[in-house]
């Protein structure tokens, strides 16, 4: 079997990403659920658009993000999405192959335009999205490649494509593809709202499906209905082969191999916007697993790229987070 030339694949929403301030009375006023992603119709999309402050576009989505990252710190990676053929549809292109990730996934010629996230940043730094899909909803098992999976030593799906039936598929079809070539599969939970959505399917994902699990403190707890960390903890070990669980200013929490690595949060000037911390985490850690960095090096990369990304606006890194691939070499200093 061909050794493989990309570290990772992601799989995930192709999404064009409004970033604004807003404050929580705005929330209210149009019935957001704070720090939640929500999916929202054309019509909704347009009205919520025009009230938005001013902000910024720039392609996005979660696996797309996570692609970006890692590519950034000098790791080869790909990425299949759906986009229309369309001016965002261009852009969204654009922007990822400029960050040297391979996107080669035919876009739609016709249906619904490119997606977008709406993406209110209250002072707290919390983040309230708002997705309208678009052409994401025609992501199918005919856009999966075998020769594309075969050539990444890890398939990274988002959970978010278990909204759309046809993602679904594509995800399933994936996964297969990888296991069959001997190939490890990764899973962010992405959202406690959608972990409640499909509980009992992410589950069965989790317990027979998925190598390395990413999920932050509130999404495993939903998983297991449990309020207690330590016992999701516990049962998330006897699951995955590895887990890793981020807790926010608590740091994170990774479990393989019958051990389990406490990592500090890296330190943060100043909290911004958390907006693709989780994102940034899993580029770091899958970084390292690609490169057999240690489990415990691992979490240190996926701290040190989630605390650049948390201190400023937006997804996208500013600084240079190839530096910290080094960094990650010993105790977390200085974010």
């Amino acid at each position: 079997m061909a050794e493989p030339s990309l570290d990772v694949i992601g799989i995930g929403n192709a999404i064009v990403d409004v970033i604004a301030r807003a404050e929580d009375s705005f929330l209210t006023d149009h019935a957001l659920a704070k720090g939640a992603m929500t999916l929202i119709d054309a019509e909704q999309s347009e009205a919520l658009y025009a009230a938005m402050g001013v902000g910024i576009e720039a392609s996005g989505g979660s696996a797309a993000n996570t692609m970006v990252g890692l590519a950034l710190m000098g790791g080869a990676a790909g990425y299949i999405g759906k986009v229309k053929k369309d001016t965002l549809g261009e852009v969204f292109r654009h922007d990822i192959n400029a960050a040297s990730v391979r996107f080669d996934t035919t876009p739609a010629i016709d249906g619904t335009p490119t997606a977008r996230c709406l993406i209110l940043v209250t002072d707290d730094a919390q983040r309230t999205m708002n997705t309208y899909l678009g052409a994401c909803v025609e992501l199918g098992p005919d856009d999966i490649r075998e020769d594309f999976i075969a050539d990444a030593k890890v398939t990274y799906m988002e959970g978010y494509l278990w909204d759309p039936p046809g993602a679904k598929q594509a995800f399933r079809k994936a996964q297969k593809i990888a296991h069959a070539h001997g190939r490890r599969v990764s899973l962010s939970l992405s959202d406690s709202f959608c972990v409640d959505r499909y509980r009992d399917e992410f589950r069965d994902l989790v317990e027979n499906h998925v190598d390395i699990l990413f999920a932050n403190e509130d999404e495993i707890l939903s998983l297991y209905q449990l309020s207690d960390f330590d016992e999701a903890l516990q049962l998330v070990a006897k699951h995955c082969e590895i887990a890793a669980l981020t807790r926010s200013e608590k740091g994170s929490v990774v479990v393989g191999g019958g051990e389990i690595h406490v990592i500090d949060a890296a330190p943060v000037a100043q909290l911004t916007d958390t907006t693709g911390a989780g994102d940034l985490y899993a580029a770091g850690f899958l970084y390292g697993y690609t490169h057999d960095f240690d489990l415990a090096r691992c979490g240190r990369l996926g701290a040190l790229a989630a605390s650049e990304i948390i201190s400023h606006f937006g997804a996208k890194p500013e600084s240079d987070v190839a530096q910290f691939v080094a960094a990650s070499a010993g105790p977390l200093a200085g974010g």
